[in-house]
């Protein structure tokens, strides 16, 4: 069996190993492929029966040109990348890895959550500028200082990873509240109180995005949601960039509306010069790496290739197209 890897850098930049699927079969793997131009992932393909992408599409020109692709494995959770629907008539199945990074992503919502209450970087790099060494005082600070017990979380999307960063912010003594359009009996019991998103922009400190984009929640951070938040309110997404209006975002910054915002993504990616984002006030960027933890990614192999054991077995699982 021919399997080719389309875009393997992100997932392994080397310090991971491809044997688990080169025990399977014959693998040809290439760090990317253009994002653009399907001809580029046609030749490589070639006549391939097992396709691997990340982030490069597989569309319905894709599938036609490659009439012996039978299988299509994401390096990833979403799937927005391959046309599943057309995979889907033409008997194609098309499977993810639904459960790898919760943790990952969770830590990184709370670190994300620190840096805008302390801004450790900006200081460490204020120290080693000179500026302690040379300071009247014993200590100083650029920003205030912002203490999280006591304040409120909200969390709009309350699965696995909404859960497990509420569980962090209760350790650091916050009250949670969640939103999600399914509620969670097992979470109920804990302590995880539900309402709706509205009553969560009045009565959080602190907002964290944890959802899909889905039409309901696509643009859902814009001028009237923000308009409903407290003043000063801070703002966390490491979910999708699609689910903020950027511009309502930064000048709700700048106003001073919202007092801080950390994102670790955007709505088009890599984020573009023009950004509005990038010239916010107090507006923290990374660029979508909450997932990349080596622990993560490894957990994104493992279960690539026990998807695509599961093929050869003819009982594929993880399929988001049946």
């Amino acid at each position: 069996m021919k399997i080719v890897v389309l875009d393997g850098y992100t997932e392994n930049p080397g310090d991971l190993s491809w044997d688990g699927l080169k025990a399977l079969g014959e693998v040809e793997v290439y760090d990317r492929t253009s994002l653009t131009d399907p001809r580029e992932a046609i030749t490589r393909i070639g006549d391939a029966e097992v396709a691997v992408t990340n982030k490069t599409p597989v569309t319905k020109e894709v599938f036609d040109a490659c009439p012996n692709l039978k299988y299509v494995a994401l390096l990833a959770t979403g799937y927005n990348v391959v046309d599943v629907a057309y995979a889907r008539q033409k008997g194609i199945a098309v499977s993810n890895v639904p459960t790898y990074g919760t943790d990952s992503v969770s830590q990184f919502a709370i670190a994300l959550l620190l840096e805008l209450c302390h801004h450790i970087g900006h200081h460490d790099q204020a120290v080693h500028q000179g500026r302690w060494e040379h300071c009247a005082d014993w200590c100083f600070w650029d920003y205030p200082l912002v203490e999280l017990a006591g304040k409120t979380m909200g969390i709009i999307g309350f699965g696995r990873i909404g859960y497990r960063t509420g569980q962090i912010a209760k350790a650091l003594n916050m009250r949670v509240i969640v939103n999600d359009s399914h509620e969670n009996p097992a979470f109920k019991a804990e302590g995880f109180a539900y309402v709706d998103r509205d009553t969560l922009y009045k009565e959080s400190d602190v907002v964290v995005l944890h959802c899909p984009a889905f039409p309901d929640t696509v643009g859902m951070i814009n001028k009237d949601s923000i308009a409903k938040m407290k003043d000063g309110a801070l703002l966390v997404n490491n979910s999708r960039g699609q689910l903020v209006v950027e511009q309502d975002l930064a000048e709700a910054l700048d106003s001073g509306k919202l007092g801080g915002a950390a994102v670790d993504v955007v709505s088009t990616e890599p984020i573009k010069g023009d950004n509005p984002l990038l010239r916010a006030r107090n507006c923290i960027i990374t660029p979508h790496m909450s997932w990349g933890a080596k622990e993560a990614r490894q957990r994104i192999m493992d279960i690539t290739v026990e998807n695509v054991k599961a093929y050869q077995s003819g009982h594929p699982q993880n399929v988001v197209n049946p």
